[in-house]
């Protein structure tokens, strides 16, 4: 049921929810990781919130493969999230931000990324099938 529902939105809505709702200071730390080499790995809040929005990016990835009429309502549903974010990033000046730039081009990627694997697999299915008809 959620299979048409685009996952970037998540990101975008805790982006949204934090700036407006919940004011947060994007670079404060939220934990620290101790490494081997005795360095110390700071996370904030905008670099967990850009893992989330690349594993977001992967799921829509494999989304891309599927080859049914709901695969070009995605992409339409794709392409209207990253104009809403575009427009956002360039209209609000709370969202003129570098991480929110960062999920602007995370959504960039995921319509561009879409768009390609749909037509190469389009173009593996056709091809297939003409040879089978040959």
């Amino acid at each position: 049921m959620l299979l048409g529902f685009p996952l970037l939105l998540i990101p975008l809505a805790i982006y949204n929810i934090l700036t407006f709702l919940i004011p947060v200071d994007w670079n404060t730390v939220i934990f620290t990781v101790r490494m081997v080499s005795e360095g110390e790995w700071k996370i904030t809040f905008s670099d967990a919130l850009l893992a989330v929005a690349i594993f977001m990016l992967f799921l829509e990835t494999v989304k891309a493969t599927r080859t049914t009429t709901r695969s070009i309502v995605d992409h339409m549903l794709s392409t209207l999230v990253f104009v809403g974010a575009l427009i956002e990033f360039l209209l609000v000046k709370q969202a003129a931000t570098s991480p929110f730039a960062l999920l602007v081009l995370i959504c960039l990627v995921d319509v561009i990324g879409g768009y390609t694997v749909s037509i190469r697999t389009a173009r593996r299915d056709y091809s297939i099938e003409r040879e089978t008809a040959l």
